[in-house]
């Protein structure tokens, strides 16, 4: 039963208005229609007959599967395995003090990957790397040595590789690249093995895929197959002779001493830098075009471009001193048919000349002839008169 509301008591002063309200507003009927957070989570309840205990109960356990989801950086979605490398008892004692020389790729768990790394696989790394040696989750455990310094160095490592400058910096001097650098094939593995143009390209390819990776012109020719045109040959080392690096040496610089407020000894180590980046730059240059040098003494395709080259050559010569041949044999025939051709003539013009010669003979003969009847007939005619 409702309890009657007891309205208070009008104050003494209070006086009922004179004049009406202008206007007042029509009456408007309006249908309500349920809706909400709170309406959902009652047809819910209604739905599964859960009382509100056991309801409360099933919400928060869907948002804990929710927030692990979201930690581990799955949201439903393969992460294609990032940052699931297990840790070395080595690795694991890294001093986060020597920050330089810790592999950051390593301690996030994407050594398989390294300057391949998404910045989306790097978060993913991180958040599992985070969830596994926060120092919060291993408190309390006995035994528990070294979290805090290894998740130190966890952090460290995503703020260089979540940095594109100090990335590129410490790509420049990746340590595992590094070692692969002085692996690096040199002229004695080939010896013996010049017709093992396979052997050569296999070995090589990898060298020069590894350090495209330096280069501001994109795109970077490969070494390519054994069977390449000259011009292909020919614009590989030509882009190699060129390279144009952005490899850098700024993460091996020495820090400036802590707690030194002297501006000497600032300028002293930046000096000191700077002279050695210029250094390792210059070596670095001469390392790679000793490289190209070393690949063109040896590459099978230089070989095989020069032998061809050899052999179109003497073919020409052979066919030049075939077509000398034939030559001189057709000259030799046209003067022969010239010869013929001006004995011939020669003949013609002799017996036109010697017919021409009887007929003038014949002329003067009958002249002669004409003269002497003429001469009797007047001798003749001499002889009567008298």
């Amino acid at each position: 039963m409702a309890t009657p509301t007891v309205l208070p008591a009008l104050p003494q002063n209070w006086h009922e208005p004179t004049s009406p309200a202008r206007s007042i507003s029509p009456v408007v009927h309006r249908q309500l229609l349920p809706a909400g957070p709170a309406y959902l989570a009652h047809v819910q309840r209604a739905i599964n007959k859960l009382s509100f205990e056991e309801y409360d109960q099933q919400v928060e356990e869907e948002q804990k599967r929710l927030d692990a989801l979201q930690a581990d950086g799955l949201n439903g979605e393969d992460d294609l395995g990032v940052g699931d490398e297990e840790e070395s008892p080595e690795l694991l004692l890294l001093d986060p003090k020597e920050w330089k020389k810790q592999d950051h790729y390593q301690v996030l768990g994407l050594s398989h990957l390294r300057y391949k790394a998404t910045s989306e696989q790097i978060k993913i790394a991180h958040r599992k790397k985070v969830l596994k040696h926060h120092p919060d989750k291993k408190a309390g455990i006995s035994n528990s040595t070294n979290d805090d310094a290894f998740f130190k160095c966890i952090q460290k490592a995503f703020e260089v590789l979540t940095h594109s400058e100090k990335r590129r910096q410490f790509d420049s001097v990746d340590p595992y690249y590094l070692a692969l650098e002085e692996d690096t094939p040199t002229a004695s593995d080939f010896k013996g093995k010049d017709k093992d143009h396979d052997f050569f390209l296999k070995m090589m390819g990898p060298v020069f895929e590894r350090e495209a990776r330096f280069s501001k012109r994109t795109p970077v020719p490969m070494l390519g197959a054994y069977d390449d045109s000259k011009e292909t040959v020919e614009a590989f080392y030509d882009f190699w002779y060129n390279f144009d690096s952005w490899r850098s040496f700024e993460y091996l610089d020495k820090e400036v001493n802590e707690g030194s407020d002297s501006r000497d000894d600032k300028r002293y180590t930046e000096k000191k830098n700077k002279s050695e980046r210029a250094r390792r730059k210059k070596e670095d240059t001469v390392r790679l075009r000793s490289l190209v040098d070393m690949t063109l003494a040896l590459d099978p395709r230089i070989k095989r471009i020069k032998q061809e080259e050899k052999e179109a050559r003497e073919a020409k010569k052979k066919n030049k001193a075939g077509n000398t041949a034939a030559e001189l044999k057709a000259k030799a025939e046209e003067e022969k048919r010239r010869a013929e051709e001006e004995a011939k003539r020669k003949e013609e013009e002799e017996k036109t000349a010697r017919a021409e010669a009887k007929k003038a003979k014949a002329a003067a003969a009958n002249a002669a002839k004409k003269a002497r009847r003429a001469q009797r007939a007047a001798a003749e005619a001499a002889a009567e008169g008298s």
